[in-house]
């Protein structure tokens, strides 16, 4: 069975839900506290290749800092520069499980990826 990873911020309830929910189901993941290991560019891209999904999908618009930033009208480029530079932008929890990834809101969302 392939490593499932959590994209994890223990300060946010969803994220402490979906790890509790992965955990229930007998799945001990890696645990990746992104605020403190901020991703970089190219693995940003990576996970949002495994979502399928764009980075405006991905950011945080509601984030004081987005609009601080004034990312309303960025680019992908731009909005992933901005999320490595800044990891509070990015959506939690990210939970990859093999080739398949998912964001967990609701936490209920990765049942289907594990």
């Amino acid at each position: 069975m392939p490593n499932v990873i959590i994209y994890h911020n223990p300060r946010c309830s969803k994220s402490r839900q979906t790890l509790e929910l992965i955990r229930e189901q007998g799945v001990e993941p890696e645990i990746i506290e992104y605020l403190k290991q901020p991703l970089k560019v190219q693995e940003l891209q990576n996970l949002l290749n495994l979502l399928k999904i764009s980075a405006s999908e991905l950011v945080r618009s509601k984030e004081s800092l987005f609009k601080e930033l004034k990312l309303d009208d960025a680019n992908e480029n731009e909005m992933l520069a901005a999320m490595a530079a800044n990891p509070v932008l990015i959506e939690r929890p990210i939970v990859v499980n093999g080739k398949r990834a998912c964001i967990g809101r609701p936490p209920e969302n990765v049942l289907e990826i594990l």
